[in-house]
């Protein structure tokens, strides 16, 4: 594509986002879920306008949005885990992730799905999607008992499902008759633990830096510098770069909590980088998925809908959590996207007979869940009274 080409697209998305956001200011719908519908309208399922930039540049712009995301919630996911929420926090997301698990793993065993591909898709349903629901949460200016649960949750969702995955996966090995389920067990180790020791890595020497560097641009390039570096790594060597991320920015608050310069500097510049991401995401969704993935894929949908829920429930009122976690969590943790698709990818490489099916549902799946969930999540904080801007705009209206 010529350069030309590019910055007339990049300027232009990023001025329709703008106005997407501000006509989102006026409707209650997220604007998450608006920028993923326009990237829908403008992409190939579409009136098809957008230019082919989706192979090159979405790859490139979807890993800065999320490394920049993911080390944000490494510093919110240390302070809230070392606040008094932490115990539940912790309780609810774990009872949360298990639940999801075997929800969907016996629904689809009852209706007579295979094991293996009922396995995969259960550690799939584990999911969420930490890019669009932190944006709901902002958007919405959400404070409270609440808000915090749900950003811890989603926080610390992803390693709890990678943990899962590579568990159900090498016994998905087993059955399948490769007898190697420690080669599964060690693709979730790698990844999961190769994560965890590239972010420490990286986060001791950021921590060290972070305030001996002078504040405003320097702080800026430091804190770029160390996150773009952070997801190459990851990159290059096969591990999660979001889960490297987040460790990296857990590191860097508790080593250095008296300096937020770091998450300052990338909270000023990260939301070009999610319009640009969100309506990329959209453009590549593609409906047809939907019904090429027939009834697996709604039975696959409402069973981790009911996971989600049950999950939220049983492990709030197991935890202790205030009852209005237990009630509106579940639709709050409803939004899943790269790291399920991720995830179904990998599954897919270890079981090419299973590739087809696995890949329809778990992008279908994300078609009906990335337009759909945001719309809870807001639902979610504006029924748990969290909701600030919605508050503002209506100050008598009841919550």
């Amino acid at each position: 594509m010529p350069i030309s080409s590019l910055l007339i697209t990049v300027g232009g998305l990023l001025l329709a986002g703008l106005a997407v956001e501000g006509i989102g200011r006026h409707t209650p719908l997220p604007r998450v879920t608006l920028l993923l519908a326009f990237g829908f309208v403008i992409g190939p399922s579409g009136i098809d306008v957008l230019p082919d930039i989706q192979q090159t540049w979405f790859p490139v712009i979807a890993n800065i949005a999320l490394l920049m995301i993911g080390f944000l919630l490494g510093e919110k996911l240390v302070r809230l885990l070392t606040g008094r929420l932490g115990d539940t926090i912790l309780k609810v997301s774990i009872y949360n992730v298990v639940i999801t698990v075997v929800v969907v793993l016996a629904g689809l065993w009852l209706f007579d799905v295979p094991l293996i591909m009922a396995l995969l898709l259960a550690a799939i349903a584990s999911a969420t999607a930490p890019a669009a629901t932190t944006d709901v949460i902002e958007e919405a200016r959400a404070k409270g008992p609440f808000t915090s649960v749900l950003t811890g949750v989603v926080a610390i969702d992803d390693a709890w499902g990678m943990i899962i995955f590579s568990i159900l996966l090498a016994w998905a090995l087993v059955l399948g008759g490769d007898g190697n389920g420690l080669h599964g067990l060690w693709l979730g180790v790698q990844d999961v633990g190769g994560a965890m020791l590239l972010g420490t890595l990286l986060g001791a020497p950021m921590a060290y830096l972070t305030g001996r560097i002078r504040p405003g641009q320097p702080t800026m390039v430091e804190a770029l510098g160390f996150v773009f570096l952070c997801g190459g790594l990851a990159e290059w060597f096969g591990v999660s770069f979001l889960l490297a991320s987040m460790v990296m920015g857990s590191v860097v608050y508790a080593l250095a909590g008296h300096h937020k310069r770091p998450f300052h500097e990338i909270e000023y510049i990260d939301w070009p980088f999610k319009i640009l991401f969100f309506i990329l995401a959209g453009a590549a969704l593609h409906i047809p998925a939907l019904f090429n993935a027939g009834a697996m894929v709604i039975g696959y949908i409402l069973l981790r809908i009911v996971g989600k829920i049950a999950g939220a429930i049983i492990g709030g009122r197991l935890s202790g959590a205030d009852p209005v976690v237990s009630r509106w969590l579940g639709p709050a943790l409803l939004p899943q996207a790269g790291v399920a698709i991720g995830m179904a990818l990998l599954a897919s490489q270890q079981f090419p007979q299973l590739a087809e099916d696995i890949l329809a549902v778990a992008i279908g799946a994300t078609v009906f869940f990335e337009l759909v969930g945001p719309v809870f999540t807001r639902l979610a904080l504006r029924r748990a009274g969290e909701d600030t801007q919605m508050s503002q705009r209506h100050p008598k209206r009841k919550q």
